[in-house]
């Protein structure tokens, strides 16, 4: 019995050679080889007058997946799935189902100024939403300090 997915593979390899199926099989898309952050996170960013408006399609993740990280000005965005191969022949019903399994993450200049409660995020059908309220720069006003003068 240890041969039957093998065998159905090969008998059944014609079966995917439609364009709809290509690389699901290839070794590039199994972990270890991952996949584009770029290609599985499409971002659309508009500007209002008070804020930015980040929307993030991540289709496919849970809200406890994704998280959100502020360092140096930068807002890192990334995401992490877990594995499931599973390859049973449970009364005729699944010989094999895959699901993505990776890290993925990307990251954005927002600025030197903008602290975590600047930030807003909600998830919800698969796109992240980020409010990014701009944040103008405080000018440095220069103290004066008086010297004493001694003699």
């Amino acid at each position: 019995m240890a041969m039957f997915p093998a065998l159905m593979h090969d008998a059944f390899s014609d079966m995917f050679d439609d364009p709809f199926f290509a690389g699901w099989g290839d070794s590039s898309s199994r972990m270890g080889n991952p996949i584009s952050s770029a290609n599985m996170m499409k971002t659309d960013v508009r500007e209002t007058d008070k804020a930015y408006d980040v929307s993030i399609d991540m289709p496919g993740f849970n809200k406890d997946d994704i998280a959100l990280e502020l360092h140096d000005g930068y807002l890192t965005v990334s995401a992490k799935r877990d594995e499931n191969h599973d390859e049973k022949n449970d009364e005729g019903k699944w010989l094999r189902r895959e699901r993505y399994a990776g890290t993925c993450s990307r990251s954005f200049y927002v600025g030197d100024e903008v602290k975590e409660s600047d930030i807003h995020a909600s998830y919800k059908d698969g796109t992240l939403s980020l409010e990014i309220a701009k944040v103008q720069p405080q000018p440095k006003v220069e103290t004066k300090h008086q010297i004493a003068i001694e003699g």
